[in-house]
């Protein structure tokens, strides 16, 4: 397939939703693994090996700061997701050339690595 001409604002909100897609898949891997504190549950030990799977460790929830920081990275991915989709630029292209089109932009603007947020984990 011959390359695009994908318009700027075009290619500029697809690049900042690869990049908020990332900060916000990373913030929230840096999280407790519960919203709001929990206690956790021991896991099963295995009757054959003896080891122990499954359970969670107590979590101390997310802090509001956090809450606010998960809250604003979905809404920008929302809003940027919107924006891509719904560009004027896509009528452009043959209905059946759109996705082939979409795949090539994704892969145009896809940055090589993204900056950790500046979020502070709770302890």
């Amino acid at each position: 397939m011959a390359e695009n001409t994908f318009p700027e604002d075009l290619r500029a909100a697809q690049l900042r939703l690869h990049q908020a897609t990332a900060e916000l898949a990373g913030l929230v891997r840096s999280l407790p693994w519960s919203v709001e504190p929990h206690e956790g549950w021991p896991g099963a030990e295995h009757p054959h090996t003896g080891r122990t799977a499954g359970g969670r460790p107590s979590s101390p929830g997310w802090s509001e700061r956090e809450k606010v920081a998960v809250d604003r990275l979905r809404a920008e991915c929302l809003a940027l997701s919107e924006a891509v989709a719904t560009h004027p630029y896509w009528a452009e292209v043959a209905r059946e050339d759109v996705v082939a089109a979409r795949t090539e932009l994704k892969a145009a603007t896809r940055p090589a690595a993204v900056p950790a947020p500046d979020v502070t984990p709770a302890a």
